[in-house]
């Protein structure tokens, strides 16, 4: 069994730093060239300090292909301190993939297939029970299970419920209020959801649309975050400062996020 399916043990004190690498693979694909190369871009992101890497290979492979997620695999073989979490909808492609990677840790995503991009989570009280034998397939496979959510307290322990390790938070509320009025009560929204969550047993992860400039202010209102995935705009502020840099960056805003004695 995968000893990081235990929610008791984590692996890093500071929040960890997974860089989710889709939209490497979405330029490439434009392109038969091979380049840039996903597995060079998860390389120097992992030089740099990062904790894991991130794929959603969608359906139609728009970015993340198949190959990808093999070739990924091997290569964090090589960074064993490092995690690998493999993201989507676990009634359509997820569980192939899971089944024959054995990732870290699997987020279920309720994506429909033609979705643009994730923009809600899981309304447990219909999807629990369905979810529950695919969450019990993960940890017989030794794979920790992340559902992703919306700041929802109530939902929590319907989560635990369906036998999940983790909840990832959709933080596109929080980032669409950064800097507004309404910055405030969506930090107390997310908050009060992740207070549920750890009520329930559950460790939190977050992530979407979070960037150098908004992660800081939501660690800082809503502790205890395992894990945060950041993609397109850490990806974005690469073509400024490159990767190597860009992820030094946003790991001195989970720094700076963290509590002083």
């Amino acid at each position: 069994m995968n000893p990081l399916v235990a929610s008791d043990t984590p692996r890093h004190a500071a929040t960890a730093l997974s860089v989710n690498v889709n939209k490497v693979a979405q330029l490439r694909n434009t392109r038969h060239l091979g380049i840039p190369s996903v597995q060079r871009a998860a390389t120097l992101c992992l030089q740099a300090g990062c904790q894991g890497i991130t794929v959603h290979p969608r359906p139609d492979e728009r970015h993340i292909r198949a190959h990808d997620v093999h070739d990924l695999a091997a290569l964090l073989k090589d960074w064993p301190q490092a995690e690998y979490s493999i993201e989507g909808n676990p009634f359509q492609n997820l569980m192939g993939f899971i089944r024959a990677v054995k990732p870290h840790q699997a987020t279920f995503v309720p994506d429909s297939e033609d979705q643009f991009t994730s923009d809600h989570g899981w309304n447990l009280a219909l999807d629990g029970e369905r979810l529950k034998p695919l969450i019990d397939e993960c940890h017989a496979l030794g794979v920790r299970v992340s559902l992703f959510m919306d700041a929802e307290p109530a939902q929590m322990a319907l989560a635990r419920a369906a036998g999940a390790d983790r909840i990832e938070l959709y933080t596109e509320p929080y980032a669409g209020s950064w800097g507004r009025d309404a910055q405030a009560a969506q930090i107390a929204r997310f908050a009060a959801a992740a207070r549920a969550a750890q009520a329930a047993g559950l460790e939190v992860n977050a992530g979407h649309d979070l960037n150098r400039d908004n992660l800081a202010d939501f660690l800082r209102g809503v502790p205890g975050v395992s894990e945060v995935s950041i993609g397109h705009a850490l990806i974005g502020d690469a073509l400024e400062f490159g990767l190597p840099e860009t992820v030094r960056r946003y790991l001195a805003c989970i720094e700076a996020a963290q509590p002083r004695p």
